[in-house]
């Protein structure tokens, strides 16, 4: 069908985290460039992929697509149903690395994308992961490098967050002000930047549409604050180690710049194989480390977080383990105090949104 509309561009993201993120703030930074087409939440497998591309005409200027895997050939079978002309790689992490085995395995993967780039492709690649800047070397395409390392073509500078952890920095010198919540968006938007000025914008054009981007995608980094000053960060939608650092980083960023307390109800991080134990145990630890407040762990397979808090600092009451999301609900609603900050995530299969959705509700 893509075959049939030739004045269509495809981009294609994938990553170990951020690539629903990702995909939004491209699809706002080139929304002013020419009609987008971009799918709904996590459409990013062999189901969502195809009926994405199809609603695509002979209007559409661009078509951001999501690329998800869960075994080698994945990412390259959906390239083959719409073959991009920009691959984004944005890291390679531990997710699903049950069933990958290594994230050595991940990455390889992941680098279906840029192999599938044609010579005039472009392949905008992670300075700042090596995993993913390795990539560079198995790609026809030619490569922009974006991140905060000295390598980067597109480079972040001077970041400093607000009390609700919306990043402020220059890139190549120009300062812009996200929208969207989490240091970690700084590397999304850098690549969301790439691609629109791959596609003709001017620097300065994509930061502005860069600004005025928002949270699309629902339970990522969605952040309210209630009448009574308590705000609910629902990350719920999915978790693995380290988009749960990242989460941990911009709550304890929140709390800090506000003088808060920190709450966070965190659930289980599913696919993690043989690093189960080891992956939730350092989260617990990290808890400490970054001084959050209060750690509520929610369900048994979770309790490995639960404990490696209490080895890491000695905690009393600071962290606690509930059955479910009821029984969380329920020491939130009697502890919870005004001004406090709430932040809830879990993988999807665990449903936590729920929590964050009671506590919005109380």
């Amino acid at each position: 069908m893509v075959d049939r509309l030739p004045n269509l561009k495809i981009v294609g993201v994938t990553g170990s985290s951020g690539k629903t993120s990702t995909k939004d703030l491209i699809a706002q930074v080139l929304a002013p460039m020419g009609p987008t087409v971009a799918p709904p939440g996590s459409f990013n497998n062999e189901l969502g992929h195809p009926w994405t591309v199809l609603r695509a005409d002979e209007n559409t200027r661009h078509l951001v697509l999501e690329l998800s895997a869960r075994g080698p050939g994945h990412i390259a079978h959906l390239c083959q149903v719409a073959p991009p002309h920009i691959g984004v790689v944005l890291n390679v992490g531990s997710a699903h690395l049950g069933e990958f085995g290594s994230r050595e395995g991940i990455a390889q993967a992941k680098g279906e994308l840029v192999e599938a780039l044609s010579e005039d492709g472009v392949a905008v690649l992670n300075a700042d992961d090596p995993l993913v800047a390795g990539m560079a070397g198995r790609t026809k395409a030619r490569v922009v490098l974006v991140g905060e390392d000295s390598t980067a073509e597109l480079r972040a500078t001077d970041i400093e967050l607000d009390e609700q952890a919306r990043a402020s920095f220059k890139v190549n010198g120009v300062p812009v002000t996200l929208g969207v919540h989490g240091e970690h968006q700084v590397g999304n938007a850098l690549s969301a930047v790439a691609v629109a000025m791959e596609l003709g914008a001017t620097l300065e054009q994509a930061l502005e549409a860069l600004s005025q981007a928002r949270s699309v995608s629902a339970r990522r980094m969605d952040v309210t604050t209630r009448a009574d000053g308590v705000t609910v960060v629902n990350d719920a939608y999915n978790a693995n180690p380290e988009s749960v650092r990242a989460a941990l980083k911009s709550l304890a960023s929140m709390a800090r710049a506000g003088g808060r307390r920190s709450w966070a109800v965190l659930g289980t991080m599913a696919e993690l194989g043989d690093t189960h134990v080891s992956a939730h145990d350092e989260i617990g630890r990290l808890a400490v480390r970054l001084d959050i407040s209060r750690l509520v762990v929610v369900g048994d397979a979770a309790r490995p977080m639960h404990q490696g808090a209490h080895l890491e600092g000695s905690w009393g009451q600071e962290s606690v383990l509930v059955p479910d999301a009821d029984a969380a609900v329920a020491l939130l609603r009697d502890e919870l105090q005004p001004g406090d900050v709430v932040l809830v995530k879990a993988s999807n299969s665990e449903a936590l949104w729920r929590v964050a959705e009671e506590l919005l509700n109380t």
